[in-house]
């Protein structure tokens, strides 16, 4: 699953929540956002690993943690976390590493 924030439609609460359910707990994953505006959640490459055409990333999130997951997608708050993070930064982050949110 990936979210285009170019789409009037694509930066929603509903399409954080299953961004976040569609990933697994069991291994660490870094949500990126591409310099073409495409929000995807990665789970094989994390941290600052192959970045090259990302706008910019969130910190890594550890296997185990809680952040990825139908428990996590259930969690009202940390959705509205993570839209926020996506809506502020879009398309002019301060920085390419995003890590306080």
């Amino acid at each position: 699953m990936q979210i285009d924030l170019n789409s009037p439609d694509g930066l929603t609460l509903e399409n954080v929540r299953r961004l976040l359910a569609s990933a697994s707990d069991n291994v660490h994953t870094q949500l990126r956002v591409t310099k073409g505006g495409i929000a995807y959640l990665s789970s094989g490459v994390v941290g600052g690993t192959d970045i090259e055409g990302l706008l910019f990333r969130l910190e890594t999130w550890a296997a185990g943690s809680g952040y990825v997951g139908n428990v996590a997608a259930s969690d009202e708050v940390w959705v509205m976390q993570v839209f926020n993070a996506l809506k502020q930064n879009w398309p002019h982050p301060p920085f390419d590493y995003i890590d306080v949110y």
